[in-house]
């Protein structure tokens, strides 16, 4: 359900970043993520894109006017201004709006920032309290700190490839771009302590993030299997390495996921599922035999719940006070068990938008959507003449160096 209309910006005070300016010199996922997670806790994001704006508003269909979909999910609560770096008044504007920041956040490659004279020194020679944050591929020192970061290239030397797909099938990636995804909340995290400490001492400083370290922090406990067991997680389609049955399994007309946590579930199950000879049999009495004799228990598993239709297992696992659900296809997930996630703002050319609401509540309260994603542009004015431009000043500006195009 919508958790509000918006037309134009809505401040929330009382949210816990309000106050909080960030200037924005990122695009595509990683940044603008962090960047939105954080304008959702109230933070005014001022969104620095190139004349030609973020590269993902051009990356569609599906497109909602002139605007893709996927801009538009990952930008809400952000005023842009266009600005060519490359232009010397154009980076001179960048400095100007550094000066007046809490935060500055790139992802440009190395030396960039120095050349646009955006690097953490150079801001904080003006601004001694600025938390600066960099989003790169790789971290600083590794021997491909120079190269630019992909997705897809880290989700694959990031190991997690490794452990996608079906036995004995073809590596595979997780459909999201889970590194970029990854990296902006330990970037927003990052921010946020920084912030925090500044509050405590008045020093500012820096957050770096690659998106080959937030992959592989992403790991966790499978990391683990290999670096403290020793043991290299193999590709098990979506079974579980150390329990069992604990997957996804066919059923008559769709698939359940089956999640036994225990041996009092497996035997529940086992009798609401009629099948209590398994519950019986002594090679599954516990987890670690179930993992021992996984085919056969899988096998005979799958002939069971093959047999009736997903909407009867879901009551079994009801009955059964079991862990599991149907698998179900977007549409059916946002107008079933995520129509609360969906948010819905106005967007002045794009019309009614459906975005995916913050998942984080304060005080009970998920904060409403102040600002729909923004066009191109849409704020420059503003925002120069906070910066303390003129009139004049500011014309010549949105002429030049701030001029879409």
């Amino acid at each position: 359900m919508c958790n509000g209309h918006i037309i134009g910006r809505m401040p929330q005070p009382d949210l816990p970043l309000a106050g909080i300016r960030v200037l924005d010199l990122t695009q595509i996922l990683a940044g603008p993520f962090c960047t939105m997670l954080l304008g959702d806790l109230g933070a005014d994001i001022v969104k620095v894109e190139r004349p030609d704006g973020d590269g993902t508003r051009h990356w569609g269909p599906p497109f909602a006017g002139e605007e893709s979909a996927y801009f538009l999910q990952v930008n809400r609560n952000k005023r842009s201004i266009a600005i060519d770096l490359k232009d010397p008044d154009g980076a001179a504007v960048a400095q100007r709006l550094a000066v007046r920041a809490d935060v500055v956040i790139e992802n440009f490659l190395p030396g960039a920032m120095e050349r646009f004279g955006l690097d953490h020194d150079a801001v904080k020679a003006g601004n001694p309290g600025v938390v600066h944050c960099s989003i790169r591929g790789f971290p600083a020192g590794h021997p491909d700190a120079d190269r630019p970061g992909y997705d897809f290239v880290m989700q694959g030397i990031g190991g997690i490839m490794s452990m996608q797909g079906e036995p004995g099938g073809e590596p595979m990636k997780v459909a999201v771009a889970i590194s970029d995804i990854v990296a902006g909340q330990f970037a927003a995290a990052g921010i946020t302590a920084a912030l925090v400490r500044r509050g405590r001492t008045g020093e500012g400083g820096t957050v770096d993030v690659s998106l080959l370290d937030a992959q592989v922090a992403w790991l966790a406990n499978r990391a683990g299997d290999w670096l403290i067991g020793g043991v290299e997680p193999v590709r098990l389609g979506n079974a579980h390495p150390s329990i069992v049955p604990y997957e996804t399994f066919h059923a008559a007309d769709g698939h359940i996921n089956l999640a036994v946590g225990n041996d009092a579930q497996f035997v529940r199950f086992c009798r609401e599922a009629g099948r209590d000879d398994l519950a019986e049999d002594p090679d599954f009495a516990t987890n670690r035999l179930r993992v021992l004799n996984r085919q056969r228990l899988v096998a005979e598993l799958g002939e069971t719940i093959g047999r009736r239709p997903v909407a009867e297992w879901v009551d079994v696992l009801e009955r059964a006070a079991v862990p599991g659900g149907p698998v179900l296809a977007l549409p059916e997930v946002f107008s079933g068990p995520a129509a609360h996630a969906v948010e819905e703002v106005d967007h002045p050319t794009a019309g009614r938008l459906r975005l995916v609401a913050t998942p984080v509540r304060i005080d009970g309260e998920r904060p409403a959507a102040r600002m729909p994603p923004p066009r191109l542009g849409e704020h420059a004015a503003e925002i120069l003449a906070e910066a303390g431009y003129g009139v004049e000043e500011a014309s010549a500006l949105l002429a030049g160096p701030c001029a879409p195009g």
